[in-house]
C-alpha cells in the first residue's frame, strides 16, 4: 500500500517530555516483571509514536508528491510563531489514558485548524472500507459532517489536543493501575507550559509499518 503521512506535534528533541515519550513507549522504565504486559498495553500509540494529532494519517492524493508537500510545509511553517501550551494533565480519555492541556489555547487550536485546511489539498480521499472503520467507533452526527469534509472527525471544533500513552483498557481496574503507574512519572512533567516550536511531518511506509518522523519544520524558518 502507498504511504501514508501525517502532521503531528512531536516533544522537542531532548526535552524532558520527548525522554518520557521514548522511554514509556520503549517500556524502558517498566519493571522485568511487568515489562511484557507493558509492551501489549502501549503497542496502539507506539505504533503512531508519541504525538499529538495536527493532521491525522492520509495518502497522497493524485498528481501531488512527497516534495512538493514538504515545499508546502517549509512554507507553512515559515508563518508561524512559537508559543507555549498549558501544563499538560494525565486524563482517562474513554478507555485510554493520555496527556491533555490542562486548559484552552487558542494558538494550538489555531495551528491544528490551519495544518487540517492548509494542506489538504495533498489528501486522498479514504476509501469506503477507511470510512467505516472510522463509523464503527460511533460518531456524532457533526463528526460524521468532518469525516466527509476533512476524511477525519476530529477536527476543528471537535480538535481534543492529546498525547496518547496506552490503547484501549476495558477492564476499569487494570486502567486505574496503569494511571497510578503513570502518575509519578508524568507529574514533573505537569508543572510547566509546553513550548511548542515546530511541527513535524510523520511517515508510514505501508501499511504495517510504525510511523517515524521524516522532519522537523521549526517555526519562523
Amino acid at each position: 500500500m502507498a504511504a501514508r503521512y501525517a502532521l503531528y506535534y512531536a516533544p522537542e528533541p531532548g526535552s524532558a517530555l520527548e525522554t518520557f515519550g521514548r522511554r514509556w513507549l520503549g517500556c524502558e522504565s517498566a519493571t522485568r516483571e511487568a515489562a511484557p504486559r507493558l509492551e501489549e498495553i502501549t503497542r496502539a500509540p507506539r505504533h503512531y509514536g508519541f504525538h499529538g494529532t495536527l493532521k491525522a494519517p492520509f495518502r497522497l492524493a493524485d498528481g501531488h508528491s512527497l516534495e512538493a508537500l514538504q515545499r508546502a510545509i517549509t512554507a507553512f511553517a515559515a508563518t508561524r510563531a512559537g508559543f507555549e501550551l498549558p501544563p499538560l494533565r494525565l486524563a482517562t480519555l474513554g478507555r485510554f489514558l493520555a496527556l491533555v492541556s490542562s486548559g484552552p489555547c487558542e494558538p494550538l487550536a489555531s495551528l491544528a485548524a490551519d495544518c487540517v485546511t492548509a494542506f489538504d489539498s495533498f489528501r486522498k480521499p479514504p476509501s469506503a472500507d477507511e470510512l467505516a472503520r472510522r463509523r464503527a467507533n460511533g460518531l456524532t452526527e457533526r463528526q460524521n459532517q468532518l469525516l466527509i469534509r476533512w476524511g477525519y472527525p476530529y477536527v476543528l471544533d471537535e480538535f481534543r489536543f492529546h498525547l496518547t500513552l496506552t490503547g484501549s483498557l476495558d477492564d476499569e481496574r487494570e486502567r486505574e493501575a496503569v494511571r497510578r503507574t503513570l502518575a509519578p512519572l508524568v507529574t514533573p512533567l505537569c508543572e510547566e507550559p509546553v513550548a511548542v516550536q515546530s511541527i513535524c511531518l510523520f511517515e508510514q511506509a505501508d501499511g504495517t509499518a510504525p510511523f517515524r518522523i521524516a522532519r522537523r519544520y521549526a517555526f519562523g524558518g
